[in-house]
């Protein structure tokens, strides 16, 4: 009990009391930003355990700061922001928190296809500029959703949540994934296809593939050029997947409709060129960013985070391979 955890930057309360009930010093980021590289070194020098956020880069350098540390919970799905095989190696425990944020990233992927292919954002700017002069046959006219092809890229368990809901628009569903999802194509008639025949064929090409070596720049210039014209990309998943100055290219020239973003490759700078383009819509990573999900997210980090201390092995381990140099139990 006589634990020391840093919180590398504020959370909801409920994460929070579990664990101030159950650690002896909880110190959490006074700062409403991403810490300094400066910052966080020193920051975790001493910490039993550190609960970390996806935009803190833990490589080597912080992990040999935090020496004695027996756990980095990420309040993520993801951990491409985590050196897991140095860590591994160094005997500390990675965890994440999968699941509990699928269904609030689906709903923002559907919000983003919405927004961008029927101009809703450029339909309020437009009334807030007091442009609106009444209704006109050729106002802002976008692109129609239902009886669409729907394109996933990645069908893990956000991707998939996409597809289920594009039931209600009687959607065509393509899907590239490493394995056959057999479910879902019994769920929504989806067909499994390589990524260049999704890319032809979809009207919506929506990314959900996690963040590796081998999908990065996944989309670049030649996956861009075999779009339609008419179609829209759509990511809710990591930004590097997508190389934006080419992205910049096809949209300014408008070689695909249009693109809804909530993640960039250099987040939170954003390509030159991309915010002033009227066929784009532009989102600061809210994927998750419902007051029940950022909860449940903050509590699931917790508890993985209380459990390598208490040594037990947490519900979400990344790093399989600590297990036995921890004691952690089951």
């Amino acid at each position: 009990m006589g634990w020391k955890v840093y919180v590398t930057r504020l959370i909801p309360d409920a994460g929070l009391q579990m664990l101030r009930e159950r650690c002896q010093v909880v110190e959490v980021n006074p700062h409403d930003r991403v810490l300094a590289r400066k910052e966080l070194l020193p920051a975790v020098v001493g910490r039993d355990g550190v609960l970390c956020l996806l935009t803190d880069r833990i490589d080597t350098e912080v992990l040999d700061a935090a020496k004695g540390c027996k756990v980095f919970a990420n309040c993520a799905v993801g951990y491409d922001n985590v050196d897991v095989p140095a860590a591994t190696a160094r005997g500390i425990a990675i965890t994440n928190t999968p699941g509990v944020l699928t269904d609030a990233t689906a709903d923002l992927t559907w919000a983003l296809i919405f927004a961008v292919a029927r101009r809703v954002v450029e339909g309020d700017r437009f009334v807030r500029e007091g442009k609106f002069e009444g209704w006109a046959p050729m106002l802002l006219l976008g692109g129609d959703i239902t009886g669409q092809t729907l394109g996933i890229v990645g069908a893990g368990r956000i991707g998939q949540a996409v597809a289920r809901r594009s039931v209600g628009f009687q959607m065509k569903v393509l899907y590239t994934d490493p394995s056959a999802r057999q479910e879902l194509e019994k769920e929504v008639g989806a067909r499994r296809v390589e990524l260049d025949e999704l890319l032809r064929e979809a009207d919506f090409v929506s990314l959900h593939t996690p963040l590796v070596t081998e999908t990065r720049h996944l989309i670049g210039r030649r996956e861009l050029s075999l779009m339609k014209p008419t179609a829209y990309l759509i990511n809710a998943a990591r930004g590097p997947i997508v190389d934006e100055e080419a992205l910049v290219e096809a949209l300014r020239d408008q070689r695909i409709a249009g693109a809804g973003l909530d993640v960039y490759e250099n987040e939170p700078a954003l390509a030159s060129g991309l915010a002033d383009l009227p066929n784009v819509v532009l989102l600061p990573h809210l994927g998750s960013a419902s007051t029940q999900t950022r909860t449940r997210m903050a509590t699931m980090a917790a508890e993985n985070l209380l459990a390598v201390l208490e040594g037990r092995i947490p519900p979400n381990l990344v790093s399989a391979d600590v297990t036995d140099r921890l004691n952690l139990r089951r």
